[in-house]
């Protein structure tokens, strides 16, 4: 039986497909255009800026550092460049079987495998880390047939940081490291945070931190056109960079040469100034440290013998060592007798080898005492006695007031980063820096000791060095500096650094000449009558012994009964020449013993070289060294004769 179809029914069916399927096409279209409409018109710009910038790549040039140089023009820091193998870990495979792997094609050390993991523990996992520098031509040929086998690994020209004379003035040059996450935030955060990029190296220490913003320059840009696989096919625009500013310090870094030659393997530190000025002429720490360890990123065994040695490398004991002055203070305190009105110079005070204050017996330092001392006897013999019954006149506070005049117990307001304040007591100090009631209180019996340097008194060679230079410079202090100028990259000019204005002290002419009188003498007839026999020159000067450690009161100092460093520290301080002084310095060698044997010999070369030209001779400076010598042994050399470089 046939069955007929509905052709209309089959038709109706068959007309709302069709509608239904134009329906769809046509939202389709219509979404389609819409899409176009809003690609195409509303989102033009931001469209052509992406597409512009996946045709092009905005590349920084980091600028080259500045130079450091001392004041006659010799280069201290400098750059050069050099092939690095690098590893970005977030685009190589398992860094254990990479380094394993790059070891067959390229010789890495274990310290190189050391120094790259304490990177990677610094640094983000998508920043490219040196494992290899300094690569020869022939190592970058080796890696470059093999590079197919290394994804994320590449070889990359970099500028590294150079300082030619290795451990010479480290402390005060510094270094420059890696920039971790805390110096990048911070960075992100200032008023530029653009001019660091494509920057993995900045200051961290001396002038090549306190002067970043002048040694870093200005990044540049590069527009490179790339292909869609990102490779570079040409450079579209570019806006150079300007290479960081030229730093020229006031240092002589001969002078600085020899004086840490003459400390030899001891410690301590010297400061030595300009008194009209304030430059720094010679800036010593020792022992000191190589900077170049820092460039590349210390590995740990450098960095555990640098941090765990116990005579502490690292730190800069001419900015942040603190000491008892010793004697070196007397003339500070007779200064400070003679403003107040509580001596005369002709006053004079009986010695009898001790000092009686509340049944304590507080010893002179001469067995049975110098008899009948004034004031210009007590800086010359270094009478302890004449100063503990002054110390004792003054009272704590008013040595206080004295002192603070001089910068002692402040911030000399150096133009490194990193000083430290010292300790300059007073009751006010007390008082806040203790808690229970009993330890706030001060008691007279603490005065005396103030007298002769020591007891709280704590103060950096640097706060000594510009006491000194201001007393030489009769009451003028002008505040110690480092940089003297910057050379612009671009123009070559010399721009001065405009120095700290100078304060006068108000001190009374007539005292100021009583105590550099004294000084004179202390060179002439005095504790440092020995080292300075023969000089060309006047000086003054005062030794110092300060205790490193206290002993009890019926106990006596034996050196060789105690370890050395518990033995008391030698410190001298200096001007020279004694009628119109061009230098002026304060020193110590740590638990070296009396100031006016290992101290004084020190101080009196540096004024020779400075004043006279002369540089001691091998001999002389090997006796030096180890402590042994008085005045110059033989016949010295002269400063313009000596090579530079050093012979090493």
């Amino acid at each position: 039986m046939t069955v007929l179809r509905n052709v209309e029914a089959d038709l109706a069916r068959f007309r709302a497909r069709i509608f239904v399927i134009s329906l769809v096409v046509l939202v389709c279209f219509v979404l389609l255009i819409s899409r176009l409409l809003y690609l195409q018109i509303w989102r033009h710009d931001d469209l052509r800026a992406q597409a512009e910038n996946n045709r092009t790549s905005i590349v920084p040039i980091v600028p080259n550092r500045g130079l450091i140089l001392d004041r006659n023009g010799i280069v201290l820091a400098s750059n050069y460049s050099a092939y690095t193998l690098e590893i970005t870990p977030s685009k190589s495979g398992p860094l254990e079987e990479v380094l394993d792997d790059l070891s067959g094609v390229l010789d890495i050390t274990a310290r190189d495998r050391r120094r790259f993991k304490k990177l990677l523990e610094e640094s983000r996992s998508f920043e490219s880390l040196p494992i290899r520098t300094r690569l020869t031509d022939t190592e970058v040929a080796r890696f470059a047939a093999q590079r197919f086998r290394f994804p994320g690994v590449e070889i990359k020209a970099r500028l590294f940081r150079n300082y030619p004379y290795g451990e010479l003035a480290s402390h005060v040059i510094g270094y420059i490291g890696r920039i971790n996450q805390a110096e990048k935030e911070k960075i992100d955060e200032g008023d530029d945070p653009d001019n660091y990029r494509g920057t993995e190296y900045m200051g961290k220490l001396g002038v090549e931190q306190s002067y970043e913003a002048q040694l870093h320059g200005t990044t540049g840009v590069e527009e490179i056109e790339t292909s869609a696989g990102g490779r570079a096919m040409r450079k579209l625009a570019s806006n150079p960079a300007t290479p960081g500013n030229t730093v020229k310090l006031s240092i002589d870094i001969k002078l600085q040469q020899l004086i840490e030659a003459m400390y030899g393997e001891r410690r301590g530190a010297l400061v030595a100034l300009d008194p009209k000025t304030g430059e720094v002429l010679a800036f010593v720490s020792k022992p000191t440290f190589d900077p170049n360890l820092f460039v590349e990123g210390i590995d740990s065994e450098s960095w555990q013998a640098l941090n765990e040695s116990p005579d502490k490398p690292l730190l800069n004991r001419a900015l942040r060592g603190t000491y008892p002055p010793g004697s070196t203070y007397k003339p500070f305190m007779a200064l400070a007798a003679l403003e107040t009105g509580t001596r005369t110079p002709e006053q004079s005070v009986s010695d009898p080898g001790f000092y009686m204050f509340g049944g304590h017996r507080f010893r002179d330092d001469k067995e049975g005492g110098h008899g009948l001392v004034n004031m210009y006897r007590s800086i010359v013999v270094s009478c302890d006695t004449y100063y503990y019954t002054l110390a004792n006149d003054l009272g704590v506070d008013t040595i206080h007031e004295q002192m603070q005049r001089f910068g002692f117990g402040d911030l000399t307001g150096v133009d490194i980063l990193g000083e430290t304040r010292g300790l300059l007591p007073s009751t006010d100090w007390k008082r806040r820096a203790y808690k229970r009631a009993d330890q706030q209180k001060w008691y007279a019996g603490e005065t005396i000791s103030l007298g002769i340097g020591q007891g709280y008194n704590a103060f950096t060679m640097l706060q000594l060095a510009q006491a000194v230079s201001t007393l030489a410079n009769n009451g003028v202090r002008h505040p110690p500096h480092l940089v003297t100028g910057t050379q612009e990259a671009v123009s070559h000019v010399l721009v001065p650094t405009t120095p700290p204005p100078s304060v006068n002290l108000g001190l009374k002419p007539a005292n100021v000449e009583v105590i550099r009188k004294a000084m004179v003498g202390v060179t002439i007839e005095g504790t440092s009558a020995r080292a300075f026999a023969g000089a060309a020159y006047a000086s003054g000067g005062k030794t110092g012994t300060a205790q490193a450690v206290g002993i009890g009161k019926d106990q006596k100092y034996d050196a060789s009964k105690l370890a050395e460093h518990l033995r008391d520290h030698a410190l001298y301080v200096a001007y020279a020449p004694a009628d119109d002084p061009k230098i002026a310095l304060a020193m110590v060698v740590e638990n070296a013993g009396f100031g006016a044997e290992h101290a004084a010999p020190i101080a009196r070369r540096v004024l020779d070289y400075w004043l006279a030209g002369q540089y001691p001779n091998a001999e002389d400076l090997a006796a030096v060294s180890k402590g042994q010598a008085a005045a110059p042994i033989g016949k010295p050399r002269l400063v313009s004769e000596m090579p530079w470089p050093p012979v090493r």
